[in-house]
């Protein structure tokens, strides 16, 4: 069709917005099986040149969480423009206690332009419509410059927990700037490096592989027993692909298990060079907040605002650009 969705690997076998194979959720703890229905990363794309856009939504939830913003965990971003030239127009947001909800975007001339709607980060979505001005045209919108998807895996703060609005989450921060299409596999405290999850990623089409669950392993020897193992699951299946390691941003609370956690995730990444892999990529967590003002990134010490997540984006960006090759 016309409307194009991305986000979701497995929409087609599913029909319905739910980030994982349905037919494989079995596999998964509990958190994940409900997780798997937060529509993170998902978006729709198309081309009109309506003058007027209206949004109806029904969520899953009317719930809302003490740290983050309504507009962020149940909201839908508006972008207007196309390749790297996306910028933000407006959200639409529910009211309190609202499980379905509407909003309207106007004040534009008649001409044809790309819309991006960013889906709600931390609640389900059952159904989205999207109304236009009666007589408009409606096209496909450009391929992505990068139309593999890059895909991420980790915790909530993969996830976009605690942006204010869908389209700051790191994520999709960075795959703007490289005008990628994305899958975020963020679950909140559930992302443990199970095996049947790296065997699920694996089969996925994908440009680059961000591997980011530092912040849910457990304890350092839980890292230890499934990083490694993660990771080669993933590269026995796609011996070229781009995989790039991330550790936990908010390192200076606990900095001492902090930096024996990195280690770990350092050492999968010497390992890999040492096996002459010449696709793998490191980031260092700590780095990821900047020099200045550290404390100012996060909402409870934890989870990144959007200052944090913008500083997490200006340092992943550079190593997935190299990582995917484009200029």
């Amino acid at each position: 069709g016309v409307f194009e969705i991305s986000g979701f690997p497995w929409f087609y076998n599913n029909n319905s917005f739910c980030r994982l194979d349905i037919n494989s959720l079995y596999k998964f703890s509990e958190g994940i099986r409900y997780l798997a229905w937060n529509t993170a990363g998902g978006a729709e794309r198309f081309a009109s040149d309506s003058p007027v856009l209206a949004i109806k939504i029904e969520l899953s939830s009317a719930e809302d969480m003490s740290h983050m913003p309504r507009s962020g965990s149940s909201g839908i971003d508006v972008f207007i423009g196309s390749g790297k030239n996306k910028r933000y127009f407006g959200t639409a947001m529910p009211g309190r206690g609202e499980k379905n909800y509407h909003a309207v975007f106007e004040g534009l001339n008649r001409e044809m332009r790309e819309w991006t709607l960013y889906m709600p980060l931390y609640n389900g979505v059952i159904s989205l419509q999207v109304g236009l001005e009666p007589g408009s045209k409606l096209e496909k919108p450009s391929a992505y410059t990068i139309e593999k998807p890059i895909v991420f895996y980790g915790s909530s703060i993969t996830q976009g927990g605690c942006a204010s609005r869908p389209g700051n989450a790191y994520t999709h921060i960075v795959c703007r700037c490289l005008d990628a299409n994305m899958v975020n596999l963020g679950f909140s405290g559930n992302a443990k490096g199970e095996a049947e999850m790296a065997n699920l990623i694996a089969t996925l089409q994908m440009s680059a592989f961000v591997m980011d669950y530092d912040h849910n392993a457990p304890d350092v020897e839980h890292l230890e027993k499934t990083h490694e193992t993660f990771f080669n699951i993933i590269r026995k299946a796609q011996p070229e692909l781009p995989v790039i390691f991330v550790s936990k941003p908010d390192f200076d609370k606990n900095p001492d298990i902090n930096a024996l956690r990195r280690e770990v995730i350092y050492n999968t990444y010497i390992s890999a060079l040492n096996n002459n892999d010449k696709h793998v990529y490191f980031v260092d967590g700590q780095t990821l907040f900047g020099e200045k003002d550290r404390d100012a990134c996060t909402v409870d010490g934890c989870h990144p605002n959007d200052l944090g997540f913008m500083r997490m984006a200006e340092k992943i960006y550079p190593v997935l650009k190299h990582a995917v090759n484009i200029d």
